[in-house]
C-alpha cells in the first residue's frame, strides 16, 4: 500500500509531467526535423553533388549471390541522420540559450525592497503621533 502511494506521489509531481509532455513534444520535433532535413535539405545537397540522392550512397561489401541478399554498407543514411542530429542539437542549444537568457534577466531584475519590521512599523506610527501638533 505505501508503495503505491509513494509512486502516486511521484508521478503527479510536476516535474514528471513536465518531463513527460517534453519527450512527446522532442518525439514529435525529431520528426519534424528528420522530414525538413530528408525531403529540404539533402536534395539540393544531393543536385550539388550530380544529382545523387543521400539516402541510397551505399558501398557493397559483397554482391549477391543466388538467394543470398548483398551485404551493403548504407553511408547516405548515416550522413543524412548525422545532419538530423546537428539540426537537432542545434535547435535545443538556440532554445536553452533563449531560456538561460530569460533566467538571467530575471535574476539581474532588482528585488523589491523587504518589508519593514513589526517594529519599525510601529516606531514609525509613534514618530508621526510625536509630530503632530497637539
Amino acid at each position: 500500500m505505501g508503495m503505491m502511494k509513494e509512486f502516486k506521489e511521484f508521478a503527479v509531481k510536476g516535474n514528471v509531467i513536465d518531463m513527460a509532455v517534453g519527450i512527446v513534444i522532442g518525439g514529435a520535433f525529431g520528426k519534424i526535423v528528420s522530414s525538413f532535413v530528408a525531403d529540404v535539405i539533402m536534395p539540393p545537397i544531393g543536385v550539388l553533388i550530380g544529382g545523387i540522392n543521400f539516402s541510397n550512397l551505399a558501398f557493397t561489401i559483397k554482391e549477391a549471390a543466388g538467394d543470398v541478399p548483398a551485404v551493403v554498407l548504407g553511408y547516405g543514411k548515416f550522413i543524412q541522420t548525422a545532419v538530423d542530429f546537428t539540426i537537432i542539437a542545434f535547435a535545443i542549444f538556440m532554445v536553452i540559450k533563449a531560456i538561460n537568457s530569460l533566467k538571467r534577466k530575471e535574476e539581474e531584475a532588482p528585488a523589491a525592497p523587504p518589508e519593514p519590521s513589526k517594529e519599525e512599523v510601529l516606531l514609525t506610527e509613534i514618530r508621526d503621533l510625536l509630530k503632530k501638533p497637539a
